[in-house]
């Protein structure tokens, strides 16, 4: 497997999750040492964790800006491995002002660059790892997403950056399902990470009762395992999938034991 932007967050808890389950999991990030980052995490430490888990943790300095890296890591892959099973798409820019309850145009334009670390990003990964899951007839693209895709969440270019995800697995399901390939994409619930963490201390307001319902990252990831393993898995190709309702369909509970309950009814 191959989890992008997992040094820490929401790609580190997918990558967990999926050495839980035995997996080689690529981790790529930027992060090579403490303090490369504002917050804590880098890929080395994400893939001593999978390793810990009971998988095989592999981290691959990649800046997915840079679309010859991207290329470069996607060779190492298919030399050192032959194939990939699982892409989990989840390389994002996040701007620090991306939470600030103030209008768009009152924080920083930078926040666009979502557009290009997230679903750009995305596509280039997904044609990469589409050329080594056609040839054996056998693979899973997912895009990480939310239900800012359909509700206003943060800022206009996130939701913009959501809803792209989905209609792009939508899109490739089409040139996929021929070749037995499939491509959905994720909604996942607020998450227990090291940023919503701080964001949920910072706006208690705002995310009143989110908190104590928010999933564990590693959930998503015995998803992706579960939907890999799905005989059915085809006919889930090209859907928009909730979480927290795939995990209710699997009776998969999330690593607490709890099962995390779907927003449908108040996000959409």
């Amino acid at each position: 497997a191959l989890v992008t932007g997992a040094s820490r967050g929401a790609g580190k808890g997918v990558a967990i999750g999926l050495g839980m389950r035995g997996y080689t999991v690529y981790v790529t990030g930027r992060s090579e040492r403490e303090g490369d980052a504002a917050l804590p995490g880098t890929i080395h430490r994400t893939a001593q964790e999978i390793d810990a888990a009971g998988g095989r943790g592999i981290a691959v300095h990649c800046d997915h800006a840079d679309d010859q890296q991207v290329k470069a890591l996607f060779d190492r892959i298919e030399t050192d491995a032959g194939r990939l099973d699982i892409l989990f798409n989840n390389a994002t820019f996040i701007h620090d002002e991306l939470v600030l309850p103030t209008p768009f145009w009152e924080r920083s334009a930078d926040i666009a660059r979502i557009l290009d670390v997230g679903l750009r990003s995305a596509f280039i990964a997904s044609w990469h790892a589409a050329r080594l899951m056609v040839p054996r007839r056998r693979g899973l693209i997912a895009m990480g997403s939310s239900f800012g895709a359909a509700c206003y969440m943060h800022s206009p270019a996130y939701g913009a950056q959501k809803a792209g995800l989905d209609k792009m697995a939508w899109d490739m399901s089409f040139d996929l399902r021929e070749h037995a390939v499939a491509a959905v994409s994720i909604w996942l619930g607020p998450l227990l990470t090291e940023r919503t963490t701080k964001v949920f201390a910072e706006h208690p307001e705002q995310y009143a009762g989110f908190a104590e319902q928010a999933e564990h990252p590693q959930f998503t990831g015995l998803l992706l395992d579960r939907l890999y393993n799905d005989p059915e898995l085809m006919a889930k190709s090209g859907r928009t999938l909730i979480g927290a309702e795939l995990g209710m369909e699997y009776r998969q509970a999330d690593v607490n034991g709890r099962q995390p309950p779907s927003y449908r009814e108040s996000l959409g």
